[in-house]
């Protein structure tokens, strides 16, 4: 029942408004549990998307739209692993975030272990995120989509579920001393959220280090369910539920493919120079453009503005039109060439 929801209900009807009345019709016969944590689900979806495009915005793969669709999730790659990652973690965060301020009906603050002792020297107090809550709603959401019995559901679920321990992962405790002149003669402490950032530089890390899943394929072609899913858990078992993992290999970006999922590099814009540029942006030409076979192209534009506008009792205010030139860097075919890359990685 959750499916349409995870996907269909949010991230297709952000990109595609037409598909609004999807997710009304849905919402109309969903059961009361799935219409109150709704909201927070399609912007949970939002910000895990958004943190997608954001992680890899200067990357050849750049966390298209496609890519948020169900179509573009066929294939179990590095990528899609990530994308199941960080929607599972944004809705997990957005509904322990919600529930925490109060937002959500029969839910608040993780309260139960107040007053117990929490470490040496100090004890739980104050208001703690509920995880266990934004967990379990997320959960039965997200990995509702997954209704197969094969490799490809497995894989799905397991990233589902290091995104939402992404979310644990990267909590914080804050603590704050009582007594006479704040001598911290007793001190509490509760847990509570990191930026939402903070995740997704987490699970960038992991998606840097996914795992290819090793399934033994004698037992996959066997045509038995208990092999097929004896296989499944053995290839699983052997791997931290914090990792990512995936099945298939990625394809080439830098060359478009529209039924592999890759957009190409060519268009896409670069930052060749400027003050305060992260990593990824200095290298950006260089990696989306040069060694995907492309050149920097320099493409200039006038723009026109208004300027020097001056006050005059009263009241009105005369503006100039100004022209300006926008430079922005582009990569392009070389000519005579056939845009081929030297280098093969998937970024």
């Amino acid at each position: 029942m959750a499916q349409s929801i995870f996907w269909l209900l949010f991230v297709s009807c952000r990109i595609n408004p037409g598909y609004a009345w999807v997710a009304s019709n849905f919402l109309m016969t969903g059961s009361k549990d799935y219409l109150t944590y709704a909201k927070s689900v399609q912007v949970g979806t939002q910000i895990g998307v958004e943190e997608c495009k954001r992680q890899f915005a200067w990357d050849r793969w750049n966390c298209p739209d496609s890519a948020t669709q169900l179509k573009g999730l066929k294939r179990a790659t590095r990528e899609t692993a990530f994308v199941h990652a960080i929607s599972s973690a944004g809705v997990m965060y957005t509904l322990t975030r919600n529930c925490s301020l109060g937002e959500l009906e029969n839910c608040g603050c993780d309260g139960p272990k107040n007053g117990k002792l929490g470490g040496r020297g100090w004890l739980w107090g104050g208001c703690s995120a509920n995880v266990e809550f934004g967990e379990r709603i997320s959960k039965e959401y997200v990995d509702a989509e997954e209704t197969g019995q094969d490799s490809r559901a497995a894989v799905n679920l397991h990233n589902n579920a290091a995104g939402r321990l992404a979310v644990k992962d990267t909590m914080t405790r804050i603590c704050r001393c009582h007594g006479m002149s704040e001598s911290c003669s007793v001190k509490t402490c509760w847990t509570q959220l990191s930026d939402f950032r903070a995740v997704g530089n987490y699970l960038r890390i992991k998606y840097s280090h996914a795992e290819k899943l090793d399934i033994d394929q004698k037992r996959m072609n066997a045509g038995n369910s208990a092999d097929i899913q004896g296989a499944i858990m053995d290839a699983l078992g052997s791997i931290a539920q914090s990792e990512l993992i995936y099945l298939q290999d990625s394809p080439d970006y830098c060359r478009k493919n529209a039924s592999l999922g890759a957009h190409g590099t060519e268009g896409r814009e670069c930052l060749l120079h400027g003050q305060g540029l992260t990593q990824g942006e200095r290298r950006s030409c260089r990696r989306l453009c040069h060694e995907c076979g492309l050149r920097v192209e320099e493409k200039r534009t006038e723009v026109m503005s208004s300027c020097n506008c001056k006050f005059h009792w009263c009241c009105k205010v005369h503006c100039e039109d100004c022209a300006h030139v926008t430079v922005k860097h582009v990569c392009a075919r070389k000519d005579g060439g056939d845009g081929r890359r030297r280098d093969r990685g998937p970024k």
